[in-house]
This record gives structure tokens, C-alpha cells and sequence, in this order.
């Protein structure tokens, strides 16, 4: 039925869009589409109407309420928030769950935003807690997430007191950030504008289930070291804290946790000052050999139940039973003090997993005190252990890398700071790969339209060249965690520059390099690529008023923030696996009307031939594209390029792997038909496409965009 449900989307016209998440890729769709109409959209063309919208006659039970902090976070009143939450944190103990050390709930707290943002990963900007995705399967039963069901129970009043404005991404950020104020903890700010996600949809190929491991695979879950996952053991958060496979080796779980760490895009320095901030706090609860009981997943009714399957001296959360610290419920350095200022021996815990625990010791406060492998591994990697003793030494050099380190983990996946609300965003962060102010006055569009028409009409630069330089540039987009895409033209530097599928565009570039000369300080390359590529398409016969422009972007200085964004492309990678193709449409946002409208664009010869793939290249915009791809049956062959398809009994007429997947994948297919069938509708379809792939990265607050 959604299959149906989805194809009628796609050949028909929806009025009036919202949306969660990505609700910037929505407006501008409406913008574009015809007569204020908006064609099928959703986050990774999943099939369903958008939340919010008017009923759609079939499509009843697929709409729901509006996602939380869809409405807006500028309209909390944070100072008031933080007020509440004050008094959520120290408290009176309350039945829903016990303290960790008696007046706060602020490690509980932490804890939660930990594991919530910890998620995280670089490889495609999955995880994190934009999405509030913690509330949902598979990350609500995730081991490491016992009793955090329970977090959100102690906070539903003060949700529900601010109602949809608040999202709960932002309120479990918010939280504890208030717990740290409250225990004297560093905290350098907090952005707001998190959008709540429906359900755990976007959280399953972080696994574990069989989704993620056909697309994303794992030899061994519990030692995923090899992969890009930002965990090292698939349904925890970054490392299994007894040690590699359960083996408690201080050496090489500090292997482990550099892995993790760096696949959650950290240093060496924000590693150490993360897990001893973290760990300053609180307790770990194993003291019953039994576990945490039933999970949400397994018990819906009654997950993990207090008083648990020992009773109530055995609360359990992770299976590791004491505090790291000293100094539990306020903040310091202790941490780093007692780790390396002590000698630590491994035992086996209450919880029957082994820990660390100060070796020979009379100091009953000591004894009471225990470490984690993952914590003992710092002392066992020479920069970790250089880190640990200079906190240890130097306490307010913690403090402030903390401080950091934390508001990077915890918004990271916010994208960067234009889309943060709130009257506590801190000054732009280095992670947020920061862009220069644009032009004040930037060149009229028009002008610079016809300075590009001349370079076309001197055969100086050819359309489709054009056209797949802005399609190159664009196409680097992820919604996952709102990076890339074609402000900052990062394709002018390594790592874009040196990917294959972007060979010769460099050329294409010193082309238009005089210019961005002509019109200095006016003119930005990223402005101009895009206009270049209007220039291309209008060349292929595409009216000027179905391709708005859209002035405002700026250049980068540098690559940086481009690893992982590698887009598409013709598919050479992908090995016949039409999944992981539509993976990709998922994380970039672009859903796969547009996707598979763009695939028609026309392709350059001489940036084909630059990639290797020596052959006949169409360079026109028709739904002929469309004709040969359905129509022929396609026999794979290698070329210098790589792989290619030929088609059977036709020499000469050739298809890359993601123009095949239209032939043989049924929904893609499908698209490709309609727009087979009806000229108008693909070429309505491709600008709207277009226009909203150039656009994509126009951010404005949460769910904004500055060009609609």
C-alpha cells in the first residue's frame, strides 16, 4: 500500500507542506513547486504525508500530531526553564527512581545526555540526540540505556508545563546542563533548536538489527574497530567499558576507545576531558548479578522495574557497581587526582563484570571508589596519560577544555550555528566549520548570468560541465547532521578536489576563475558555481524563472568538515547494492522524486572522460534518458574508469551503476516511468530538484531556510 501510496505522490501535487526534521528541505520545496503546490517530500522518501497536514483522502492513518519543537524554540522561555529544572534536579527523591547520591538528580541526568549524544558518528551524521530519538527502539533497549526510560518519566511534567515549542533533544541537553550548574560544573552554552523525530526510524542503521547489518556490516558486533561506526561494539554507546570482548586489557581498550572517540569526530584532549568530566559525576549501579530485568523492547508495560529482579538494594544500569569520584554530586578534578595518583587492581564486580578498584587500601573512601577499564586505559596510551596528569595538576585547564568538549558532543548534530536559537549560544565553535560573512553587495544575478553565457558561447566552457560542477559541489549535502552542500565551495580543496568523481572539475573552475576577479568582493565561487550551473541548464532549455537564484553564500578557506561527504555519484562503489543507494538519499534528505529526477541531468563528456569512463556520453536534458535506461537490458563491463554497463546487443550505449538501479529497482523505476511518460511533469520535477539541492544548505534557525 505505501508503495502505491508513494507513486501517487509522485504524479500528484500536495498542498500546504510541513515537516519534521528536515522542514527546511520542505519549504523549499513549496517555494518552488507550481502554484504554491508541493509535490511528495519526506525525510528519506519513507512513504509518509508530513505531520501537520491537511487530510489527504487514503492517507488518514498515516498523519499524526506535529512533531515537538517543531513550532519553535525561540519561544521558550529558557531563563524559566532552567528555573524548573533546578528543582527537578535537587529534590526530594521520588518512587519513579532512586538517586544516585542523596539531594540530586544531576548524574542521572548527565548520564542520559550522554548516552543521548554519544550516539553520534562522522561516517554518514547519524546518532545524536537532535531527534530525541532516545525515546524510541532500537536506542530506548540499547544495554547501556537502562532505567533512562526513567530520566524522561522525572522530566514529563516540566515537558509537558512548555508543551510543543520544547523538543525533548532539547530538553535532555538542557538538563544537564542545568545538573552540571547545579554541581558547580563548566558549561560554555547551549543550543537550542532540536526537532523531535516521530519515531526511531533514523536510529536503525545504528543497529543492533538486521537492517544495519545487510547495508553495514560487522564481522564481530563486539568488535567493530575496522568500521566507521562511531561504536566499537554495535547497541552501546562508543566502547564496552570492561574492555575488549569482555577481556579487561587496559592497553588495548585504549585502542578502542581512540577509535570510537575519533568516529565521533574527537581529539585526544576532548577524549580525556569527556570521559573525566563525565565520570566526575554520579554512579554506575551493578550490585545485582541479575541484571536490569526485562528491557522496553522485550517489556513494554514494565521495563527494567524498581525494585528489580534482586530487589531494592540491586539497581541496576550499566552492571558496574560505584562512583569515580570523590567528589560525586560536585564538580572537580578528583577524578583525574585518584586515577592517576592511585595504584588500580581488576576484580570482579557485584554485577559480575569485572571493574577496577584501588589496590590495598585502608581509606574506606578510596575502596569505595572503582574504575572502569575504559578508564584505567587512560594511563595506558602515552597522550591519554600526558592529558590525565595534566588535569590532575591542572584543574581549571579541565574546566575549560570540558566545557568544550561537552557543548561539542552534545551539538554537534546541530549543524552549523545559524541554525541555533536560544539566549545562551555561545560564539561560534571551530566544529561548526564557521564561514566568512558573505558579500554585503553581492553581483547582480543577471550580470553574472551573461558574463557566464559569454564563456558558453566562446566554447570557453561547456553547459554540461557546468551543470555537473553545481551538481558535484551541491550533492555533498547530509540532513543527518546539516553539513555540506554548495555554500563554502569546498570543492575547490582537498579532500572534494581529490575525489575521483569529481576529476577535471578543477579545470572547469580556472574557467570561471577570471570572474570571480571581475566581480571581486561582490562574488563568491560558491555563488557563482551555482549561477554557472543556471547558466548550463538554461543552455539545455530550462526557463530562467523555474530556476530561482538565490544570493548570500560564501567560500570557505579550507576543506575542512568535507570528510565523509562523499555524494553518490555514478554509483561505482556501490558494488550492485541498490540499497545502499537509497541509504544515501536518506542521509542526504533528498528524496527520491528529486534523486531520481537529477539522474537525467546532462552528463559532461569531458568530465566523464576525466573519470575514465571512456564512452558516449548523452549531454542533453529529455526524457530519453529515461527511455534507454527502462528499455534495454544492461550487461556489466569494466572500463578504465571502472565499472560500466553495456547495453545487450547495443555497442556503444552505455549506463553507470545509479542510471541501472532505475532499471531494476521497482520504486525507482517506478518514478522513472512517470517521468518517461510526460515531458512536462520531468522537466517540472527536474527544477524543482534542482532548485532545491542548490538550496539545501541555506540554513535559517532550526528548521528555516534563508531563501524561502
Amino acid at each position: 500500500i505505501l508503495k502505491l501510496q508513494f507513486l501517487y505522490l509522485i504524479v500528484s501535487e500536495l498542498h500546504t507542506c510541513t515537516m519534521k526534521r528536515s522542514a527546511l528541505f520542505v519549504t523549499a520545496l513549496c517555494a518552488v513547486s507550481t502554484a504554491g503546490q508541493c509535490p511528495y517530500v519526506t525525510k528519506g522518501a519513507a512513504g509518509r504525508v508530513p505531520k501537520n497536514h491537511p487530510p489527504v483522502k487514503g492517507f488518514e492513518d498515516l498523519q499524526h500530531a506535529a512533531p515537538q519543537g517543531r513550532v519553535g524554540a525561540a519561544a521558550v522561555d529558557w531563563h524559566g526553564l532552567k528555573r524548573d529544572l533546578e528543582k527537578v534536579i535537587v529534590t526530594e527523591q521520588r518512587d519513579i527512581y532512586p538517586f544516585d547520591h542523596t539531594g540530586t538528580y544531576g548524574g542521572f541526568f548527565i548520564r542520559q545526555a550522554w548516552h543521548s549524544s554519544g550516539s553520534y558518528r562522522t561516517m554518514d551524521g547519524r546518532g545524536g540526540v537532535d531527534g530525541g530519538r532516545q525515546r524510541f527502539n532500537p536506542e530506548l533497549s540499547w544495554d547501556d540505556n537502562a532505567q533512562l526510560d526513567k530520566a524522561k518519566r522525572l522530566l514529563y511534567a516540566t515537558k509537558q508545563k512548555y508543551g510543543a515549542d520544547l523538543s525533548w533533544g532539547d530538553l535532555i541537553i538542557f538538563a544537564s546542563n542545568v545538573a552540571m550548574e547545579t554541581m558547580g560544573g563548566p558549561v560554555l552554552g547551549f543550543c537550542a533548536g532540536r526537532v523531535d523525530d516521530y519515531d526511531g526510524e533514523d536510529s536503525t542503521m545504528l543497529g543492533p538489527n538486521h537492517a544495519q547489518d545487510a547495508l553495514y556490516h560487522c564481522d564481530d558486533p563486539n568488535n567493530c574497530t575496522k568500521n566507521d561506526f562511531g561504536t566499537t561494539n554495535i547497541g552501546l554507546i562508543y566502547v564496552n567499558p570492561e574492555g575488549p570482548g569482555g577481556n579487561p586489557d587496559p592497553a588495548g581498550e585504549a585502542w578502542d576507545v581512540r577509535v570510537s572517540f575519533d568516529h565521533m569526530s574527537m581529539n585526544d584532549t576532548e577524549t580525556v576531558a569527556l570521559i573525566g568530566g563525565g565520570h566526575s559525576f554520579g554512579a554506575a549501579h551493578g550490585a545485582c548479578p541479575l541484571g536490569p530485568g526485562p528491557s522496553p523492547i522485550q517489556d513494554p508495560a514494565n521495563p527494567w522495574p524498581i525494585p528489580g529482579p534482586c530487589g531494592s538494594k540491586g539497581l541496576f544500569t550499566s552492571g558496574f557497581q560505584g562512583s569515580w569520584s570523590l567528589t560525586p554530586t560536585q564538580w572537580s578534578n578528583n577524578y583525574f587526582t585518584e586515577l592517576v595518583g592511585q595504584e588500580w587492581e581488576v576484580y570482579m564486580g557485584p554485577g559480575g563484570k569485572h571493574q577496577w578498584r584501588v589496590k590495598d587500601t585502608k581509606n574506606a573512601s578510596l575502596a569505595a571508589l572503582m574504575m572502569l577499564t575504559s578508564d584505567v586505559s587512560l594511563l595506558h596510551d602515552p597522550s591519554y596519560k600526558a592529558l590525565s596528569e595534566h588535569f590532575a595538576k591542572h584543574p581549571k585547564a579541565f574546566d575549560n577544555q570540558f566545557a568544550h568538549a561537552w557543548y561539542k558532543l552534545t551539538t554537534r548534530d546541530m549543524g552549523p550555528r545559524e541554525r541555533c536559537v536560544g539566549p545562551f549560544v555561545p560564539p561560534v565553535q571551530a566544529f561548526q566549520n564557521p564561514l566568512p560573512p558573505p558579500p554585503a553587495h553581492p553581483a547582480a544575478f543577471d550580470v553574472v548570468l551573461k558574463d557566464v553565457e559569454a564563456l558558453i558561447a566562446a566554447n570557453t566552457v561547456a553547459p554540461a560541465e557546468l551543470v555537473a560542477l553545481a551538481y558535484q559541489t551541491a550533492s555533498t549535502v547530509r540532513v543527518t547532521d546539516y553539513k555540506g552542500g554548495a555554500n563554502g565551495a569546498r570543492i575547490r580543496f582537498a579532500p572534494e578536489s581529490a575525489w575521483k568523481v569529481n576529476k577535471g572539475l578543477d579545470v572547469v573552475l580556472g574557467r570561471l576563475g577570471s570572474l570571480v576577479q571581475k566581480h571581486a568582493g561582490s562574488l563568491t565561487w560558491a555563488d557563482l558555481i551555482v549561477v554557472a550551473g543556471t547558466a548550463g541548464l538554461k543552455a539545455f532549455g530550462l526557463p530562467l524563472e523555474a530556476l530561482p537564484f538565490c544570493p548570500g553564500r560564501s567560500d570557505a578557506t579550507d576543506g575542512t568538515g568535507s570528510a565523509h561527504l562523499l555524494p553518490n555519484g555514478f554509483g561505482e562503489d556501490y558494488e550492485g547494492n541498490v540499497a545502499l543507494y537509497v541509504d544515501k538519499m536518506v542521509v542526504s534528505g533528498i528524496p527520491k522524486w528529486a534523486v531520481v529526477a537529477l539522474a537525467a541531468r546532462p552528463k559532461s563528456q569531458a568530465h566523464m572522460d576525466s573519470i575514465g569512463y571512456n564512452a558516449t556520453w548523452r549531454s542533453e536534458l529529455s526524457t530519453d534518458f529515461y527511455n534507454v535506461v527502462l528499455e534495454n537490458q544492461w550487461v556489466k563491463t569494466q572500463t578504465p574508469g571502472g565499472a560500466l554497463y553495456e547495453a545487450k546487443g547495443k555497442a556503444g550505449v552505455f549506463a553507470t551503476q545509479t542510471d541501472v538501479f532505475l532499471y531494476y529497482d521497482p520504486e525507482l523505476r517506478a518514478i522513472a516511468e512517470a517521468y518517461a511518460a510526460d515531458d512536462a511533469l520531468f522537466k517540472k520535477r527536474f527544477a524543482e530538484a534542482w532548485t532545491l539541492l542548490m538550496n539545501a544548505d541555506r540554513y535559517d534557525g532550526p528548521t528555516g531556510n534563508k531563501c524561502y
